[in-house]
């Protein structure tokens, strides 16, 4: 399999959510084969089977799209060699819209109604991409959306023994990462963010020294890597108002945040000292910008998504492999309806199949 057909591979994620419509939606609107590489998508061939007649029914689809279904061995050593052997001693059909890796529930799936019994599958889910991204056989894993609770109830857990917290954490502990940072991107901007899901109270403890240099580091190689920027710029947000006012409205830019961006200047990265965050994000400073550091989720994210809240896509930087994902829930009470949005699951794979495209990720020879 050469490096421009490795296909993009979509977790639905929670099947009693919107995951298997906004695919389903794609695939009738043609729109999947937009991207130059083979999509797979991993979900219960019943329960697609089934989504897509109800939206058939509900005279959201005229008609059921194609795709061709492939048994999965989840619990097989070489689940990627047997699938890539599977899939290309197979007749696939040229009208199939993608690849349907079957992993079955547990129990019958129900529009809108979460059933923990299912909850393993989900979880296969995400351990099957991983095995195929790590290994290379896919260029990128889009995540659909999952139901966070509905894992913790069943008991699944991380790698680490820990409650399952979401994708970020599974796919870090699986891919044996230290850190990862979460960046949201649109047509407008790219933000990347120190700290994530905390109270605003505990941010000031978490703007370690090692925090802020892990972060940026992780930002300028998934830059070069993934987004083919050699010299990627960089502005990053101070943490208090007007980036402290030399010190009298804040010391942490000065003792902590201004010091860590120095070393990289210094080593002839094209990046800020500390900027006040309500002038960074102005049209002037955006311009000659790639990606922007925010010190906390508030701070960035609200100026993003006002620049385009449908459009954005969520990404996973600091793994081996590619992982973007929708910035939308499950949406249980749309499931089934034909009311959900694909919009922003299409906005992931066309992120995902850019960055493999300009990605310097080591294919190994076939």
């Amino acid at each position: 399999m050469t490096e421009e057909k490795r296909p993009l591979l979509i977790t639905t994620g929670e099947p009693a959510g919107i995951g298997m419509d906004v695919v389903l939606r794609l695939a009738t609107e043609s729109k999947l084969q937009d991207f130059a590489r083979p999509i797979w998508v991993t979900a219960d061939a019943k329960a697609m089977q089934t989504r897509a007649e109800e939206l058939v029914a509900a005279s959201v689809l005229k008609s059921i799209p194609s795709w061709h279904t492939i048994n999965t061995d989840i619990n097989a050593d070489n689940v990627d060699v047997n699938l890539v052997d599977q899939i290309s001693q197979q007749d696939i059909d040229a009208d199939s819209a993608f690849i349907l890796l079957d992993i079955p529930c547990a129990a019958p799936v129900v529009c809108g109604q979460i059933n923990i019994a299912n909850s393993a599958m989900v979880a296969q889910q995400l351990d099957i991409a991983h095995k195929l991204a790590i290994n290379n056989t896919v260029a990128a894993i889009v995540t659909g959306p999952l139901q966070k609770s509905a894992l913790i109830d069943a008991g699944i857990k991380l790698l680490d023994g820990t409650m399952f917290s979401g994708h970020t954490e599974f796919f870090m502990q699986q891919s044996g990462c230290e850190k990862v940072v979460m960046m949201l991107a649109n047509q407008a901007m790219k933000v990347a963010l120190v700290t994530t899901h905390l109270p605003l109270k505990d941010i000031p403890a978490a703007i370690t020294a090692e925090n802020v240099r892990q972060t940026v580091q992780i930002v300028i190689d998934d830059m070069r890597e993934k987004f083919g920027l050699a010299q990627p710029r960089i502005l990053v947000c101070g943490l208090n108002p007007h980036a402290g006012e030399g010190g009298h409205l804040g010391s942490e830019e000065i003792e902590i945040i201004n010091p860590v961006l120095q070393e990289f200047i210094d080593a002839g990265v094209n990046i800020s000292e500390a900027m006040p965050a309500d002038t960074l994000f102005t049209t002037r400073h955006l311009a000659n910008c790639d990606a922007v550091i925010a010190m906390y989720h508030d701070q960035g994210l609200p100026v993003l998504k006002s620049h385009g809240f449908g459009d954005t896509v969520n990404l996973t930087l600091g793994l081996p492999y590619i992982r973007t994902s929708v910035d939308h829930g499950t949406a249980l009470d749309l499931a089934g309806s034909g009311g959900a949005s694909a919009t922003s699951l299409y906005q992931a794979l066309n992120m995902a199949n850019e960055m493999a495209d300009k990605s310097l990720i080591d294919v190994p020879a076939v």
